[in-house]
């Protein structure tokens, strides 16, 4: 890839950009046409097919992020969200965080996890006997009710037994629930894992003595964990009245709070969402199993907590670390079919799902470090505060050039508001008509 063509990306216009990217090497001169032609949308025969009573498509606008180096590779990023800032801010701290190396980013071993939920189960410690010493049985009949994804190197690997009992006076019997894990490839996996649990609930059934409630995936994902980490030159952090030493220490207390006040925590871990979700959605993947599993894993020691942790080395550099579940996909479902999404994932030079999870926790630590240090120097909305003033000009009814000129007089006024973006125009077309 050659990053010379993506210069002062923010500054060029729509056509520039995208010839830019093509310059750079980053999409094909199909997907170059494809953009200038705006033909990304779902045709009404695809679209229909999707879901259950289909009347239209609803867009997400699309960017791509850029300096991002993971794991020494340069990296454009395409991201779907409606959101003004998130993109900018994401690139601009990739920027920073490259100065340092970039991200490193490690995967566990890549595997879903199956549950066969059993309910009245007589005798619980011999049923768990009976599944434990049946792993080998269970694993191939599992393995028997898909074999396509066997043939494909994966399939079913262990069997794992839960006892789930209520520690309160609530009334909740005692249930058994039957773990399968599960190498699903380059797919999600949500076909896969279903399949196998309803093939196997029957004989989980006969060992148990039980009667299987439920047999599906379970969304969190703890077999499948991608980590990013960074080094950021503490004289990087330096800005404005703050020194790289202050801004360090306020970006790790910051996240300190994160950690023990839940209240923070949850808009702390939404700004790494901001990040994670927007590849998600421009890779087409499930960003609700992800959302779900990634917020339970925040609250894995008892209590929701923050996600990323700072803290600074022995130089006084800042150190940042991330680790979410990411049962994400390269195969299967909408990432076939969607345009958009295709286009995505040429941009990303078609990663298998292991480098995609490298990719999506490195956004996700990158969006963290933007927010909390805007967060804990400037304040927040100064960065939101351009493109906001642009929405208001849109939904004032600017076009065109117009739509600068009425969002740089809102950013100086007093009042930044619809009413005052309104009146702004009204001045700029009238001072036109004379």
């Amino acid at each position: 890839m050659d990053t010379t063509h993506l210069s002062k990306f923010y500054k060029k216009s729509h056509i520039e950009k995208i010839d830019s990217l093509f310059l750079a090497g980053v999409i094909s001169k199909k997907e170059k046409d494809r953009l200038m032609s705006q033909s990304l949308e779902l045709d009404v025969d695809t679209g229909n097919n999707m879901i259950e009573n289909y009347i239209s498509n609803y867009s997400l606008p699309m960017g791509v992020a850029l300096n991002y180096v993971i794991d020494k590779e340069e990296l454009v990023v395409p991201m779907a969200i409606e959101e003004p800032s998130v993109i900018a801010a994401s690139s601009f701290a990739a920027k920073i965080i490259g100065s340092g190396g970039g991200f490193k980013t490690t995967v566990s071993q890549r595997q879903m996890i199956g549950q066969v939920t059993l309910k009245n189960v007589d005798d619980i410690h011999a049923a768990v006997k009976n599944v434990e010493d049946a792993e080998q049985a269970i694993v191939e009949r599992a393995n028997e009710a898909y074999p396509s994804i066997v043939k494909r190197g994966g399939g079913a690997r262990s069997v794992s037994v839960r006892i789930l009992e209520d520690d309160t006076d609530s009334g909740i019997p005692t249930f058994l629930s039957v773990h399968v894990h599960i190498d699903t490839q380059e797919a999600m996996g949500a076909n896969i894992v279903n399949t196998m649990m309803e093939g196997i609930a029957p004989y989980i059934e006969e060992l148990t003595g039980g009667k299987a409630l439920l047999r599906i995936l379970t969304n969190y994902a703890t077999e499948c964990l991608a980590t990013a980490t960074c080094e950021i030159p503490v004289h990087k952090l330096k800005t404005g009245e703050f020194s790289g030493e202050e801004v360090r220490d306020r970006i790790i207390e910051a996240t300190q709070v994160a950690t023990i006040d839940p209240y923070r925590a949850v808009t702390h871990n939404k700004g790494i969402m901001n990040g994670v979700d927007a590849v998600i959605v421009a890779t087409g993947n499930d960003w609700r199993a992800i959302e779900a599993g990634v917020h339970a894993y925040a609250s894995r020691s008892g209590q929701y907590r923050s996600l990323t942790t700072w803290s600074k080395n022995d130089k006084g550099d800042l150190v940042g670390k991330l680790t979410l579940p990411l049962p994400i996909g390269t195969v299967g479902g909408s990432i076939s079919i969607h345009p958009a999404a295709k286009l995505a994932h040429a941009i990303l030079n078609h990663p298998k799902a292991h480098k995609l999870e490298r990719i999506i926790v490195s956004v996700g630590l990158a969006q963290n470090f933007a927010a909390v240090r805007a967060l804990v120097t400037e304040g927040i909305q100064k960065g939101h505060m351009g493109l906001h003033a642009r929405s208001l000009a849109i939904s004032a009814g600017a076009k065109g050039d117009h739509v600068q000129q009425v969002a740089d007089i809102l950013k100086k006024s007093k009042h930044k508001n619809l009413q005052r973006a309104k009146n702004i125009l009204l001045n700029l077309l009238d001072e036109f008509d004379r």
